[in-house]
């Protein structure tokens, strides 16, 4: 682990928009692609906006979703959409996104969609934000399928997700796709939810995150503001 502490929230969201940057041009200085795994909400917005600003050659960048609502992309709660309005614009808009929605099929049929082919791997880097339930991606404490959604060493990308915190059904991407990243970059914000990293960090199997925290695969970043 290696973590950084700030007094605000722009100065942590821009640190990791320059990890995140860097991360991405050393693979792309190796003449070969990058990937990107962006999480929603509204912690990885800032960091969002000014990596979209990162000078590189974003048509060898793609970007996939650690999670999805299942709805349209034209949605409010979209994820697709916060990424495309956010990320993708300016040079980043060169980009390629894979979506997770796909209108016409269930979330468990677009879960074994995505399945094959598999994107590129290992990413360069996965951006996740955390819950104070101490859920990342959409692996929430009370999913039916958590314990194959937090199986490192599972063969699943993706998973179809129902919980109570949210009136959507939901796609997550596993842990086991998270940490096939050369970093994860952990970004988020308050007291509260620092206490819940704590807590994570100290436990085996507090929260959902306790076992992000603990795998051996990526290594971890935490960036952080009040």
């Amino acid at each position: 682990m290696t973590e950084h502490y700030f007094d605000s929230r722009q100065d942590a969201s821009t640190a990791a928009a320059k990890r995140i940057g860097d991360l991405l041009r050393k693979r792309l200085d190796g003449n070969g692609g990058a990937s990107l795994v962006v999480s929603g909400g509204t912690s990885p917005k800032q960091c969002m906006a000014a990596l979209a600003n990162a000078p590189m050659d974003w048509s060898r960048v793609q970007v996939l979703l650690s999670d999805e609502r299942w709805v349209p992309p034209d949605h409010e709660d979209s994820n697709e959409r916060l990424t495309r309005e956010t990320l993708l614009v300016g040079g980043a808009a060169s980009a390629e996104l894979f979506p997770i929605y796909a209108a016409g099929v269930s979330p468990e049929e677009r879960c074994n969609e995505l399945q094959d082919p598999l994107p590129m791997l290992p990413f360069s880097c996965s951006l996740i934000g955390i819950g104070t339930d101490g859920h990342f991606a959409s692996l929430f404490p009370d999913a039916e399928q958590l314990e194959l959604g937090l199986d490192v060493e599972g063969d699943r990308l993706y998973i179809p997700v129902t919980t109570a915190a949210s009136p959507h059904p939901r796609i997550s991407m596993t842990l086991a796709g998270i940490s096939r990243s050369d970093e994860i970059v952990l970004l988020f914000f308050g007291e509260e939810k620092l206490d819940v990293y704590k807590a994570a960090k100290a436990s085996a199997d507090t929260y959902p995150l306790s076992r992000l925290l603990r795998q051996k695969r990526a290594p971890v970043r935490l960036f952080w503001a009040p």
